[in-house]
Protein backbone atom coordinates (compact mmCIF):
# COMPACT_ATOMS: atom_id res chain seq x y z
CA UNK A 1 0.00 0.00 0.00
CA UNK A 2 1.34 3.20 -0.72
CA UNK A 3 0.86 6.26 1.26
CA UNK A 4 -0.41 9.66 -0.50
CA UNK A 5 1.99 12.54 0.38
CA UNK A 6 -0.74 13.99 1.99
CA UNK A 7 -1.23 11.13 4.46
CA UNK A 8 2.30 10.88 5.25
CA UNK A 9 2.75 15.00 6.20
CA UNK A 10 -0.29 14.60 8.46
CA UNK A 11 1.47 10.70 10.17
CA UNK A 12 5.07 12.05 10.44
CA UNK A 13 3.62 15.19 12.07
CA UNK A 14 1.76 13.06 14.82
CA UNK A 15 4.68 10.59 15.33
CA UNK A 16 5.75 10.65 18.64
CA UNK A 17 9.79 12.03 18.34
CA UNK A 18 8.99 14.64 15.53
CA UNK A 19 5.57 15.59 17.17
CA UNK A 20 7.52 16.05 21.15
CA UNK A 21 10.89 17.59 19.34
CA UNK A 22 8.78 20.17 18.06
CA UNK A 23 9.70 19.29 14.49
CA UNK A 24 7.05 19.24 12.08
CA UNK A 25 7.15 18.77 8.04
CA UNK A 26 5.86 21.69 6.65
CA UNK A 27 5.52 21.10 2.91
CA UNK A 28 5.48 17.88 1.16
CA UNK A 29 4.86 18.09 -2.93
CA UNK A 30 2.71 14.98 -4.11
CA UNK A 31 5.16 14.21 -6.92
CA UNK A 32 7.97 13.41 -3.67
CA UNK A 33 10.34 15.76 -4.92
CA UNK A 34 10.71 18.45 -2.55
CA UNK A 35 9.98 18.72 1.61
CA UNK A 36 10.76 21.42 3.72
CA UNK A 37 10.75 20.54 7.88
CA UNK A 38 10.53 23.04 10.41
CA UNK A 39 11.83 23.13 14.07
CA UNK A 40 10.24 25.33 16.79
CA UNK A 41 11.96 26.19 19.52
CA UNK A 42 10.32 24.81 22.97
CA UNK A 43 11.17 24.77 26.53
CA UNK A 44 11.33 21.24 26.18
CA UNK A 45 13.98 21.41 22.78
CA UNK A 46 16.11 23.73 24.49
CA UNK A 47 19.79 23.08 25.85
CA UNK A 48 21.51 24.42 28.72
CA UNK A 49 22.96 27.57 26.97
CA UNK A 50 19.04 28.22 25.35
CA UNK A 51 19.69 26.80 21.78
CA UNK A 52 18.08 23.93 19.77
CA UNK A 53 19.19 20.59 20.45
CA UNK A 54 21.98 19.56 18.33
CA UNK A 55 20.28 15.64 18.20
CA UNK A 56 16.60 17.86 17.49
CA UNK A 57 18.58 19.61 14.35
CA UNK A 58 20.20 16.52 12.94
CA UNK A 59 16.78 14.60 13.77
CA UNK A 60 14.72 17.06 11.79
CA UNK A 61 16.60 16.23 8.73
CA UNK A 62 17.26 12.37 9.13
CA UNK A 63 14.98 10.44 7.42
CA UNK A 64 14.23 13.19 4.56
CA UNK A 65 16.32 12.42 1.53
CA UNK A 66 15.82 8.82 1.84
CA UNK A 67 12.02 9.00 1.84
CA UNK A 68 12.28 11.40 -1.20
CA UNK A 69 14.30 9.22 -3.37
CA UNK A 70 12.47 5.78 -2.16
CA UNK A 71 9.43 7.28 -3.35
CA UNK A 72 10.35 8.29 -6.43
CA UNK A 73 12.33 5.58 -7.31
CA UNK A 74 9.69 2.90 -6.47
CA UNK A 75 9.47 -1.08 -5.02
CA UNK A 76 12.18 -1.88 -7.48
CA UNK A 77 14.54 -0.56 -5.46
CA UNK A 78 16.20 -0.57 -1.83
CA UNK A 79 16.90 2.60 -0.74
CA UNK A 80 18.63 3.15 3.45
CA UNK A 81 20.28 5.72 4.93
CA UNK A 82 23.75 4.80 5.12
CA UNK A 83 25.61 7.67 6.83
CA UNK A 84 25.29 11.05 8.28
CA UNK A 85 27.32 14.06 9.75
CA UNK A 86 26.36 17.22 10.80
CA UNK A 87 28.50 20.48 11.53
CA UNK A 88 27.49 23.14 13.81
CA UNK A 89 28.01 26.71 12.38
CA UNK A 90 25.96 28.91 14.54
CA UNK A 91 23.39 28.84 17.71
CA UNK A 92 19.98 27.83 16.16
CA UNK A 93 17.21 29.88 17.95
CA UNK A 94 13.49 30.25 17.24
CA UNK A 95 12.13 28.55 14.44
CA UNK A 96 14.75 27.20 11.97
CA UNK A 97 13.71 24.86 8.53
CA UNK A 98 15.78 22.65 6.37
CA UNK A 99 14.65 22.12 2.51
CA UNK A 100 14.97 18.98 0.34
CA UNK A 101 14.80 18.83 -3.33
CA UNK A 102 14.99 15.70 -5.40
CA UNK A 103 15.16 16.53 -8.97
CA UNK A 104 14.43 14.01 -12.30
CA UNK A 105 18.21 14.46 -12.95
CA UNK A 106 19.32 13.24 -9.85
CA UNK A 107 16.34 9.70 -10.09
CA UNK A 108 18.07 8.85 -13.49
CA UNK A 109 21.46 9.70 -12.44
CA UNK A 110 20.93 7.03 -9.30
CA UNK A 111 18.44 4.56 -11.58
CA UNK A 112 21.32 4.74 -14.20
CA UNK A 113 23.99 3.78 -11.51
CA UNK A 114 22.21 0.84 -9.71
CA UNK A 115 21.36 -0.39 -13.42
CA UNK A 116 23.47 -3.67 -13.33
CA UNK A 117 22.94 -4.39 -9.73
CA UNK A 118 25.79 -2.63 -8.20
CA UNK A 119 25.33 -0.13 -4.93
CA UNK A 120 25.24 3.45 -5.16
CA UNK A 121 26.08 5.35 -2.55
CA UNK A 122 25.66 9.05 -2.59
CA UNK A 123 26.18 11.99 -0.33
CA UNK A 124 22.70 14.91 -0.21
CA UNK A 125 23.49 18.32 1.65
CA UNK A 126 20.77 20.06 3.93
CA UNK A 127 21.75 23.40 5.77
CA UNK A 128 19.55 24.29 8.45
CA UNK A 129 18.60 27.65 8.13
CA UNK A 130 17.56 29.99 10.82
CA UNK A 131 14.59 32.90 10.98
CA UNK A 132 17.33 35.53 10.07
CA UNK A 133 18.71 33.21 7.14
CA UNK A 134 21.74 32.29 8.60
CA UNK A 135 22.98 28.86 8.21
CA UNK A 136 22.64 27.10 11.50
CA UNK A 137 23.98 23.82 10.89
CA UNK A 138 25.57 21.89 8.03
CA UNK A 139 24.27 18.18 7.11
CA UNK A 140 25.75 15.38 5.08
CA UNK A 141 23.53 12.08 4.21
CA UNK A 142 24.71 9.02 2.57
CA UNK A 143 22.01 7.64 0.86
CA UNK A 144 22.46 3.78 -0.36
CA UNK A 145 20.35 2.59 -3.43
CA UNK A 146 20.36 -1.03 -5.18
CA UNK A 147 18.38 -2.43 -7.57
CA UNK A 148 16.25 -5.63 -5.56
CA UNK A 149 17.90 -8.52 -6.64
CA UNK A 150 14.73 -10.07 -7.90
CA UNK A 151 14.27 -6.73 -10.61
CA UNK A 152 17.90 -7.29 -11.86
CA UNK A 153 16.95 -9.97 -14.57
CA UNK A 154 13.65 -8.27 -15.20
CA UNK A 155 15.32 -5.65 -16.37
CA UNK A 156 18.09 -7.46 -18.07
CA UNK A 157 15.82 -9.31 -20.15
CA UNK A 158 14.02 -6.45 -20.84
CA UNK A 159 17.09 -4.40 -22.15
CA UNK A 160 18.22 -7.63 -24.20
CA UNK A 161 14.56 -7.84 -25.83
CA UNK A 162 14.57 -4.51 -27.04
Amino acid sequence: MRVTPFKFRHGINLWPPFLFAGIKLKELSNDWRHARVELRMRPWNRNYVGTHFGGSLFAMTDPFWMLLILHQLGRDYIVWDRAGEISFENPGRGTVSASFDVTPEIVEELRAAAAGGEKVLRWFETDVIGEDGTVVAKVRKQIYVRLKKDRQGAKNTATDAA
